[in-house]
């Protein structure tokens, strides 16, 4: 009996495909670890809750800071896709390549809730992002975890709701409210 191995793919291989056409602006993939994942179709809940979010980030980050919407983030075996991302430094930063690093990310999430808290949840802890938000749809809560492990697991993992309100590590001095972010 022969085993089946997955071909995993670079982060050059991917780019690679992306510049001779292979995968264009139509694919809605990401590189996850190796893989190449077809991007679920976003519902409204998920639109409204990603503009929402960018709207309260770009009031509470400002210069030093780019928040960034559903752009890519370079890691070693990944390149996703955060709904939102906030990146050190201004928007031409990023004009020879994409950011590798982030203070805070966030996604978004409904039908897709175990893959981002497991798998994406992975490669932001191994890529070092010290602060990771997971707005869950489904229960109408905000993950919060912080304090990544080079292994691929936050320390810190907080559940807030509706009444509560949230501080980025970035931005110790502003507080949202977790209903502001909330479709």
């Amino acid at each position: 009996m022969s085993v089946v191995q997955l071909r995993r793919w670079t982060r050059q291989e991917y780019d690679k495909m992306i510049d001779v056409g292979i995968l264009g602006p139509e694919d809605r993939v990401e590189l996850i670890e190796g893989e190449i994942v077809e991007m679920s179709p976003q519902k409204p809940p998920h639109s409204v809750c990603v503009q929402l979010a960018e709207e309260a980030l770009r009031a509470v980050f400002a210069a030093g800071f780019d928040v960034r919407a559903q752009l890519p983030l370079a890691f070693d075996d990944s390149e996703p896709e955060p709904d939102l991302a906030v990146v050190p430094g201004s928007i031409r930063d990023y004009l020879a390549e994409h950011p590798s690093t982030a203070v805070l990310v966030v996604e978004v999430a409904d039908s897709t809730l175990d893959f981002d808290r497991r798998r994406k949840g992975r490669i932001y802890a191994r890529a070092g992002i010290p602060e990771y938000w997971l707005v869950n749809l489904v229960d109408r809560v905000i993950e919060v975890y912080r304090e990544p492990r080079p292994e691929g697991s936050y320390t810190f993992v907080q559940r807030l709701g509706e009444n509560d309100t949230i501080t980025a590590l970035a931005a110790p001095n502003a507080k949202i409210a977790v209903s502001a972010l909330l479709p």
